[in-house]
């Protein structure tokens, strides 16, 4: 069931977009951006995150230098989509490090899968042995990314 959508002023989002670029910033600092004091910003700070709009801190991390250079989309069609099956794909997907992200999508395809590896010849073995071995899968199609001109989170 999506989760409700909770009401944000100016400062909210402010803090949300700051926060986005730089998790780790100070409380003092983040109140001096957002044109706030410091506890008004703490406690907004903390109803972001007692909401669930704030889930979580975390390292962005350079997957080019960690050897993860290669990036392809995978469009995915399942033999199956009633709801068990639908379960069953998405469970089993998140045993499969690589794949970066998973969406279902309304479209021919059911499912468009991000993956991220070292190499084509990497990415050839993950799709043969994990992705095409995930229940129901029919069939798969790949395009291959050349170059990210912008990744983000929101």
């Amino acid at each position: 069931m999506p989760s409700k959508q909770i009401e944000m002023d100016r400062f909210d989002k402010a803090i949300l977009r700051v926060l986005s670029a730089e998790g780790r910033i100070s409380a003092t600092e983040l109140a001096r951006r957002i044109g706030l004091s410091k506890s008004p910003t703490q406690a907004r700070l903390k109803h972001l995150e007692d909401a669930g709009v704030i889930t979580g801190y975390r390292a962005q991390l350079d997957p080019i230098k960690m050897g993860l250079s290669h990036v392809a989309f995978v469009e995915v069609r399942l033999s199956d989509t009633r709801e068990s099956a639908l379960q069953a794909f998405n469970k089993a997907v998140f045993a499969i490090p690589e794949v970066e992200q998973c969406h279902m999508m309304a479209s021919r395809f059911d499912y468009l899968l991000k993956v991220r590896t070292g190499d084509i010849q990497e990415y050839r073995r993950v799709l043969g042995e994990r992705i095409s071995a995930l229940p129901h899968v029919s069939s798969t199609s790949t395009h291959v990314a050349m170059e990210s001109v912008k990744e983000s989170g929101v």
